[in-house]
């Protein structure tokens, strides 16, 4: 039910005009809220805390470039590398450093099997972070 004028022979069609002022009070009300309760949320337990020189920590992890070509020859940081001696290698820098990261590059014509005996030796060594480095799409 719509209501329009008071007149007889006006026109009788719903009045289109939707009332806002019970939005802008809504609003307002909220907005007196938030300015009142915004202070209350950055209250902090004031400490003293102490001064120390401390050398910083490097949390950078240590990145092994693992590369495969095409016939499955394995290099690890740029020098060609053997079956055992990248097991050596892997569990070398894992006592080394804390967890370093596996970064495998694999030509698009290497053999699965080759791949996976690199990701199985790294596993073997306690490396879990692997990324394989990829091109992106043309």
């Amino acid at each position: 039910m719509s209501f329009g004028s008071f007149e007889n022979g006006s026109n009788t069609q719903p009045m289109a005009e939707i009332n806002t002022t019970p939005l802008v009070d809504v609003m307002l009300v909220l907005l007196v809220i938030f300015i009142i309760t915004a202070p209350l949320f950055h209250q902090a337990v004031p400490i003293d805390l102490p001064q120390v020189n401390a050398s910083k920590l490097d949390d950078k992890p240590r990145v092994i470039s693992v590369a495969i070509d095409g016939s499955g020859k394995v290099y690890l940081d740029g020098s060609l590398m053997d079956k055992a001696g990248m097991s050596a290698h892997f569990s070398q820098l894992t006592t080394q450093n804390q967890q370093p990261e596996l970064h495998l590059r694999a030509d698009r014509t290497t053999r699965y099997d080759k791949v996976t005996e690199v990701l199985a030796e790294a596993q073997k060594a306690g490396i879990v972070k692997i990324a394989f480095v990829t091109e992106p799409a043309r």
